[in-house]
């Protein structure tokens, strides 16, 4: 299986609200339940009403469109890098998922994964 490094540095925050969020920028990823309203970012299109951020992750994700079908991806990725000590945050999409890894752990989370057996473009 392919994974794809991202070009960008990302922010994980979380917004008062999504009224000013600009949704036109290359990246946004948006979680909102009754609770808070997250958001996963390029770093340099983080808004400036975030309440609470967490800078400093990289990111891939799975290459091609996976089948609702298909079990065991996310699972098999975070397990690998479990067994490593090396934590991650993972938002999925109707067509893939997307694994962000601290950047200072982040190529090392890629040669586990090779070794593994996933390719990376």
């Amino acid at each position: 299986m392919k994974l794809k490094r991202l070009a960008h540095e990302f922010t994980i925050c979380k917004v008062p609200s999504a009224k000013e969020l600009n949704l036109n920028n290359d990246f946004y990823f948006i979680g909102k339940t009754d609770d808070e309203i997250s958001l996963v970012c390029i770093a340099t299109d983080t808004p400036v009403n975030t309440t609470e951020r967490d800078d400093g992750w990289n990111a891939f994700r799975v290459e091609g469109k996976l089948d609702f079908s298909l079990t065991g991806i996310l699972s098999d990725i975070s397990g690998i890098l479990a067994s490593h000590q090396i934590s991650i945050f993972a938002i999925s999409t109707f067509h893939t998922d997307y694994v962000l890894i601290k950047k200072e752990n982040f190529e090392k989370a890629l040669h586990f994964l090779t070794e593994a057996g996933y390719s990376v473009v």
